[in-house]
């Protein structure tokens, strides 16, 4: 169920951007990756944790298309 929320929220903030996202059954148990082509922007065993819908739209878009606005989703300026 997470996986699905967060394939429909990137595919919604990033309609322009991606063309499509494939869930991917593990025969691992608890293994939870987010990828774009080879490149693992989000590894739940490495971080200990699932991502927040806000971070993972941050991490897509840092990689995919790093100049569109993500609006409340931006990080705050520092």
């Amino acid at each position: 169920m997470r996986a699905a929320y967060m394939a429909q929220e990137l595919l919604t903030t990033f309609s322009d951007e991606v063309y499509g996202i494939t869930l991917q059954p593990s025969e691992t148990s608890g293994k939870y990756n987010i990828r774009i082509d080879e490149v693992v922007i989000f590894d739940r065993k490495e971080r200990g944790r699932f991502p927040e819908i806000k971070e993972l739209k941050q991490l897509v878009r840092d990689v995919a298309c790093p100049d569109k606005s993500l609006g409340h989703s931006d990080k705050s300026a520092s």
